[in-house]
């Protein structure tokens, strides 16, 4: 039976990811008639843990006003309808956390479903703006904040004995997401007086992880998963994308941002007519083998200077494009992508010092998961590392935190079983999280699964050119998309969406289904997607 029938499961859980309003769509579920007021909530507590506490407020229609909260600036949400706003503090005896559960509960225009929504970096949860957005879009929203910190804030890595905080890491990792839709679902039961029809879980970036972390260690918490540009593969792509600093630093060259944008736009270039047209996206980085050595010799204008480009600096940017390897030259991980974005602030990042002489700037979210979890030193200083104890580190954290946080088991039988269907979608050009990682880990479920066909049963992957980090967030109907598979049984085999050419002009595409690719079809716009056709790479 599907697990919205078993009323069980409902009685019994950039910086790294933007922030975005859910899509939405159309729904022809009636609100319910609440069965209880506000302020009299009840909340059992999940397995393992105790309620610390239940805070019920009416919220009146209006605006939502989102706080400040760096890198973030301040945000307002509008004509938001009534809710009820419910805060549930779970603790589990004896590890000392308090981890927060949040619901908002549609007064009187919920759709019957409830969506709960993802984090970013080391954020585990959301602070207002997507579950504002899910409510306005009549869902019953919930989000957790796992007992840990703000997106940049990793003060709570280590206890008091400088020792990695166990407990707060296996709330962040997965426990606490679980415990958000065990929590929702029972919050929703109390207060509309029936179940949801349909749960879901909405998340990009670290909010994608924690939609394939779900989708691996409890396949029954949710009917469908969006976990788009996911950051699966935790303990291995957090000291990779660390390795641009380690390359300028041990090459002791730094280009500037102009120089990394000149190689771009170079290669983009060169491989753009690969897919048969030239439509300044690039449909696959990975097949483009533009040797960045081409532009040694020439010359860029950059805020008001002209440089030169060197061998040094074409040296670095091709490291940074192949990856991550030891100093014997075996590969632990993928590179950037040609033609994601390299400069300030991302991975490759340099800034004048004070003697005006470019430095590298690492960016937050590596530099702190290598310093203060692999390294156990806030402090350390990234900027010191050799490739010989970059290799050291990559293989420590992968030993010391796979199982904890790796979310890359491609097992996910039981999450077939349950009926769950699981989409996501990862940008070509992901500044941030090499998007080869996420198609690593499809192909080894493929492998686990009995091939491409089975998956596609319940698991479809879409590949955007052309697109950043999390940058396809309101560009595509991802979650209507994924609503029609789990409710009426229409499998996308394309997500119709917005892209950005390398021009900066918006075109509509039909990003295929993983492992087909798009295909010029020889005539028609190639801003139109009718233009383009899905077809099996080894087609081209």
């Amino acid at each position: 039976m599907r697990r919205r029938l078993l009323t069980a499961v409902a009685a019994g859980v950039p910086l790294a990811a933007s922030v975005y309003l859910p899509t939405a769509w159309a729904g022809t579920e009636s609100s319910a008639a609440q069965s209880s007021t506000c302020s009299t909530v009840t909340v059992p507590a999940p397995a393992g843990t105790e309620v610390e506490s239940v805070v019920a407020v009416e919220r009146p229609a209006g605006t939502v006003d989102v706080p400040e909260i760096t890198p973030l600036p301040a945000a307002q949400i509008t004509d938001v309808p009534a809710y009820c706003d419910v805060t549930v503090t779970l603790t589990h005896p004896g590890e000392g956390d308090h981890a927060k559960v949040k619901v908002w509960l549609p007064k009187d225009t919920w759709n019957g479903r409830l969506q709960t929504v993802g984090g970013s970096a080391f954020a585990a949860g959301d602070y207002g703006t997507a579950l504002a957005g899910a409510v306005k879009n009549g869902y019953a929203a919930a989000t957790t904040d796992a007992g840990v910190k703000t997106y940049l804030d990793t003060s709570w890595a280590l206890n008091s004995e400088g020792q990695v905080d166990s407990p707060l890491l296996k709330n962040f990792a997965s426990r606490s997401e679980h415990e958000a839709a065990v929590v929702a679902k029972q919050v929703i039961n109390g207060y509309y007086g029936r179940a949801a029809s349909y749960a879901y879980f909405n998340g990009c970036s670290t909010g994608g992880r924690q939609g394939y972390a779900e989708a691996q260690r409890h396949p029954d918490d949710y009917d469908g998963i969006l976990a788009n540009a996911p950051a699966i593969n935790w303990d291995e792509f957090e000291v990779a994308t660390l390795w641009p600093q380690v390359v300028m630093n041990n090459e002791k060259t730094y280009p500037s941002g102009c120089e990394f944008d000149a190689f771009n736009t170079a290669a983009v270039k060169a491989c753009d007519p690969l897919d048969g047209v030239k439509d300044g996206l690039v449909e696959d980085p990975a097949r483009c083998d533009f040797d960045p050595r081409r532009l040694i010799g020439t010359t860029v204008v950059c805020e008001g200077k002209e440089l030169t480009i060197t061998a040094a600096d074409a040296a670095v940017v091709r490291k940074i494009w192949d990856g991550p390897r030891t100093t014997s030259g075996t590969k632990l991980w993928y590179g950037v992508p040609i033609g994601a974005d390299l400069k300030f602030p991302y991975l490759a990042g340099t800034l004048p010092d004070a003697n005006g002489d470019l430095k590298g700037v690492p960016f937050p979210v590596p530099s702190a998961w290598v310093a203060s979890w692999v390294k156990k030193q806030p402090s350390f200083d990234v900027s010191t590392i050799t490739y010989g104890q970059f290799a050291e580190l990559f293989r420590q954290s992968q030993a010391e935190y796979d199982e904890v946080i790796g979310t890359d088991d491609p097992d996910l039988s039981a999450f077939r079983r349950s009926g769950g269907k699981l989409l996501t979608w990862h940008g070509r050009q992901d500044q941030l999280i090499p998007t080869r990682g996420t198609v690593a880990y499809r192909q080894q479920i493929e492998q686990k699964m009995g091939g491409s066909e089975r998956v596609d049963d319940f698991y479809r992957l879409f590949l955007a050119p052309g697109t950043a980090h999390c940058a396809l967030n309101g560009q595509t109907d991802d979650l209507g998309a994924l609503r029609a598979w789990v409710e009426q049984g229409k499998a996308p085999s394309t997500l119709t969406a917005t892209l950005v050419d390398s021009t900066g002009k918006q075109v509509t595409r039909d990003l295929c289904a993983y492992p087909k690719v798009s295909r010029y079809k020889g005539y028609g716009d190639p801003a139109v997607a009718g233009s383009f056709r899905c077809v099996l790479p080894y087609q081209y």
